[in-house]
């Protein structure tokens, strides 16, 4: 019986010995990082706040006090040793990339997570496929961790309201005003500035953008978007058909204008030639008779009577060459 009671608290000791001094190590690989919790409670560090930190500056002045979540110690890649009333929550913070469509939440969503449907501004129902890379901050650890419940779920969302918003709001950067000509309707402007087109033209800059707008996520939710990769845009097939009627006219059009440019430019240049070797014709045939005028001028200059007697001279070489003259009789 005694046997019995000592053998029942070395059991205890032993159990308590391997439950939480052996099972009380634990190893954070390189691409983990962790927050060790006492009592339920992450170890801060002081009183600072992600406010204080450079991840906040994408916030706005009255998102700031909603997402001011205290900074914790991160444990790094290593062995480490807990106490029994401690916890260690490991994240990974390697990159992970998902479909744009994606919903944690609701898998079967969005084409099962294939497709992300949006309307465009002349209200296009088009669908959006592409990626979305991102990485858990480890700078705001405890966002993710315990501040919201499904911090991959809000992030998505929060990424898809905003691309849908751009979508909706799209315009082409730097596109100037088109003006109506004398009989041009407008809806044959607006067939050169459908939406959809101006965003496939555009995708690199509506990535830009997303990238800006989405940068305040690492605040919000403790995970920060490395790039959005939106890489096809469709339309539903009779609007797609529209669109290719609408861009063959169009490249038509552009065709036969340039080509009408060219053959106007190629006359303009033909005219200025022709017009060039008139001028230089008449200049060729009006200075020899300049020249004789100077030449008579000063002829006249050095005598009287020296003109005349060119004159007679002249003629006398005209009457040498001519095989016939006919001369008017005097007094007839």
């Amino acid at each position: 019986m005694l046997g019995v009671f000592i053998g029942v608290p070395i059991a205890a000791l032993i159990w308590f010995f391997l439950r939480y001094g052996v099972g009380g190590f634990y190893v954070i690989s390189p691409n983990e990082r962790a927050v060790l919790t006492t009592f339920g409670r992450a170890q801060r560090l002081g009183q600072a706040t992600t406010l204080e930190d450079p991840v906040a500056q994408a916030l706005e002045y009255e998102e700031r006090e909603r997402y001011a979540y205290p900074q914790v110690r991160v444990v790094g890649p290593g062995f480490y040793w807990k106490l029994p009333w401690q916890s260690v929550y490991k994240v990974s913070v390697a990159t992970q990339t998902v479909s744009i469509a994606l919903d944690p939440e609701v898998p079967s969503a969005n084409h099962n997570g294939m497709m992300l449907e949006a309307v465009t501004k002349d209200q296009l129902n088009i669908g959006l496929t592409g990626q979305l890379r991102f990485t858990v901050s480890e700078r705001n650890l405890y966002a993710y961790l315990f501040g919201v419940k499904n911090p991959v779920a809000h992030v998505m969302g929060y990424f898809i309201s905003i691309l849908r918003d751009r979508i909706a709001n799209f315009e082409a950067p730097n596109q100037p005003a088109v003006a109506l000509k004398e009989g041009e309707k407008p809806d044959m402007i607006a067939a050169q500035a459908i939406s959809i087109n101006d965003l496939r033209k555009h995708l690199r800059n509506l990535n830009e953008r997303m990238n800006v707008e989405c940068a305040s996520a690492a605040a919000r939710y403790g995970i920060a978007l490395d790039a959005a990769l939106i890489t096809g845009i469709d339309s539903p097939s009779d609007v797609e058909s529209a669109l290719a009627a609408i861009n063959t006219a169009h490249n038509s059009v552009s065709s036969e204008v340039s080509l009408a440019q060219a053959s106007a430019d190629q006359k303009i240049v033909q005219s200025k030639r022709a017009v060039e070797i008139e001028t230089l014709n008449a200049q060729a045939e009006v200075e020899p008779l300049t020249a004789l005028a100077e030449q008579l001028w000063a002829l006249n200059q050095t005598g009287n009577g020296v003109v005349a007697a060119y004159v007679r001279n002249a003629k006398l070489a005209l009457f040498r060459k001519a095989r016939q003259v006919v001369m008017a009789r005097e007094g007839v």
